[in-house]
């Protein structure tokens, strides 16, 4: 991406204000598995320290792993690299968040595939209010 899409776009990566933030003040402590780079601030006397992530592609807050997710929101103080357990073989890959997407789900009956549902059964009665 141009110089002119990092100043105009906040979608797709870190925008030239976030990265000039990031190279001021922030201090790279990691990065997981997707390529997502996390950063907290310089230590300072009497400041709180702060917590973000430069993502690598689309910024989708759902490519966060649990771990990090725990470690930004100052769950814990310790990196998660350094207190994780190995991972287990049952464990699925990250897949991204498919709403709004052509490979969201879209169950029978829904408008994007048509919007035809199967009959009525005859199952079903009315409930009317007794008079």
């Amino acid at each position: 991406m141009g110089i002119l899409g990092k100043i105009f776009t906040w979608w797709d990566g870190a925008t030239v204000g976030t990265s000039l933030f990031t190279a001021l003040k922030g201090e790279h402590v990691g990065t997981d598995a997707q390529g997502n780079k996390y950063y907290r601030s310089k230590p300072r006397q009497g400041q709180a320290e702060r917590r973000w992530v430069i993502y690598q592609g689309a910024n989708d807050a759902s490519r966060v792993p649990a771990e990090w997710h725990g470690w930004l929101h100052h769950s814990y103080d310790e990196l998660p690299e350094s207190h994780l357990p190995p991972s287990k073989i049952w464990e699925a890959d990250y897949t991204p968040n498919a709403t709004g997407t052509h490979a969201a789900y879209r169950p029978a009956g829904a408008l994007e595939r048509g919007g035809r549902r199967t009959a009525a059964t005859g199952d079903y009665e009315a409930w009317t209010p007794e008079g």
